[in-house]
């Protein structure tokens, strides 16, 4: 392990070891707004795991997320919550892997306007089975999960995500991947079974993200098609692995922590307005950080590097 590595670590844990003192602060607010950092970064995180070193992009985010979360509104009550998580996980992966078989061999504008539109055609297959088969649209949640609960286990899958995405890009499907978002066609020519290799972690980064509609279904108490397929999800998680870098496993992060906490401020005092703010945030984040914080840090580094070389130099 290299020395940057290690230090990476020693942050990491430093980082999760501060936020496991957060629900002790006793305050509800804070305990929420943890929550809603908690959820949007490892959205943004599982979306870049894919979306990063593929540059295939997704506005699925949000079927997946309804997927988990009215699994727990149907399941909730009737089985036990690691089981209702478990199943939750398991239609997530199994609703990826039949999209991403189905959908994988599209790119650019096409993919992008398909993975839009499987969450609508989620959303109104869920309306449909409500209104005609259990005769009632939405569903109460009752289930002994704490708002506490719901951020330790945001928490853990947080730590389980940084995990997973450092092991992945240290694998043989990592390397795999990138090759793909360099140039598809070469990767094919040099034995790359590319189908595979995008299926398997669409399918992972989809699993992730149908676990966080799951683990945040209890928080609303009551879910409709509407809350749990909200196509705003998609964008925001979108925007915000933008603006951090989805090209860094880190990078997500660095714009979902600011930006949850911008969209909080904004949709409560704009709330009429919110929508062509997001839009306006979302071109400028495109036009001036193309490659996001993280590659804006990266150029800084490197420009500093190379200062200091000439400065030894001379």
């Amino acid at each position: 392990m290299s020395a940057r590595t290690a230090g990476f670590g020693a942050v990491a844990l430093a980082a999760f070891a501060l936020l496991a003192l957060v629900p002790r602060l006793g305050n509800p607010y804070y305990l929420a707004l943890a929550i809603s950092l908690l959820q949007y970064t490892v959205l943004a995180t599982a979306w870049g795991m894919f979306s990063g070193p593929t540059r295939y992009v997704s506005l699925a985010t949000t079927a997946f997320f309804g997927v988990g979360a009215y699994t727990v509104a149907v399941l909730g009550e009737i089985l036990p919550w690691p089981l209702v998580l478990l199943i939750a996980a398991a239609l997530g992966a199994v609703v990826a892997a039949i999209v991403g078989l189905s959908t994988l061999r599209l790119s650019g504008v096409y993919f992008v306007i398909f993975t839009f539109g499987l969450t609508e055609l989620i959303r109104q297959l869920v309306v449909w089975f409500e209104v005609n088969k259990s005769r009632v649209l939405g569903r109460y949640v009752f289930v002994n999960i704490t708002q506490a609960d719901i951020y330790w286990q945001l928490l853990a899958l947080t730590a389980a995500v940084f995990l997973l995405g450092w092991l992945i890009a240290r694998s043989r499907l990592g390397f795999a991947l990138r090759v793909i978002g360099e140039d598809e066609t070469v990767a094919k020519h040099c034995g790359i079974n590319t189908t595979f290799a995008k299926v398997a972690l669409f399918t992972i980064s989809a699993t992730v993200m149908t676990l966080v509609g799951a683990i945040m279904a209890p928080r609303w108490t009551y879910i409709e098609p509407s809350i749990a397929f909200n196509a705003m999800i998609s964008f925001q998680v979108l925007i915000m692995a933008l603006l951090g870098g989805a090209h860094r496993l880190w990078g997500p992060v660095l714009g979902a922590v600011p930006l949850t906490l911008l969209f909080e401020l904004l949709s409560a005092r704009f709330p009429n307005t919110f929508t062509i703010i997001l839009g306006c945030i979302f071109l400028l984040i495109v036009y001036m950080l193309p490659r996001g914080v993280a590659g804006l840090l990266e150029k800084l580094s490197t420009t500093a590097g190379g200062k200091t070389t000439q400065r030894a130099a001379a």
